[in-house]
């Protein structure tokens, strides 16, 4: 049998610490990674309560931090990022200041970027049908919103 390491709600509470002040998390990340340290529920109450109290946990922080990496990084689209957040259980108001946190201008000069890259990438398909449904099914895929895929597609694929 393995022998599962054990933690005090002190050590525990420590180690989250740490955990929180390397990155921005979410709630559900510090709960699961609370049940993976084998502790019980009152003691996972009782830390994520001490993680919020203290400002280790914030999730309006997290949810603004996250839109702001995937966008400028990762270069999702806001239905991607939406899509994402209310997986990690994010409150519709939280997600809603996370999308603030993207300027109108930067995400439309973001598709543009993205969509002459993506073109170049075609280059080489002649059936403009299949150029067109690989341009377009990337752009979904990547989350941006339909009606600016296809305005899009309509524009740099004649």
């Amino acid at each position: 049998m393995i022998s599962q390491k054990t933690y005090t709600v002190a050590q525990a509470t420590s180690r989250l610490e740490g955990y929180c002040a390397y990155q921005e998390r979410c709630h559900k990340e510090v709960q699961q990674k609370l049940r993976d340290m084998r502790m019980i529920p009152d003691a996972v109450d009782l830390i994520v309560l001490h993680l919020l109290k203290h400002n280790f946990l914030n999730e309006s922080r997290f949810a603004q931090a996250f839109a702001r990496g995937k966008f400028n990084h990762k270069k999702w689209g806001k239905m991607r990022i939406v899509r994402e957040l209310k997986f990690r259980d994010i409150s519709k108001y939280n997600i809603d200041l996370a999308l603030k946190e993207i300027s109108d201008t930067d995400y439309l000069t973001t598709l543009d970027t993205l969509a002459e890259k993506r073109l170049l990438q075609l280059a080489s398909e002649k059936n403009l049908q299949k150029k067109r449904k690989k341009f377009v099914d990337y752009l979904l895929y990547r989350g941006w919103e339909s009606f600016l895929v296809y305005e899009k597609a309509r524009e740099l694929i004649k």
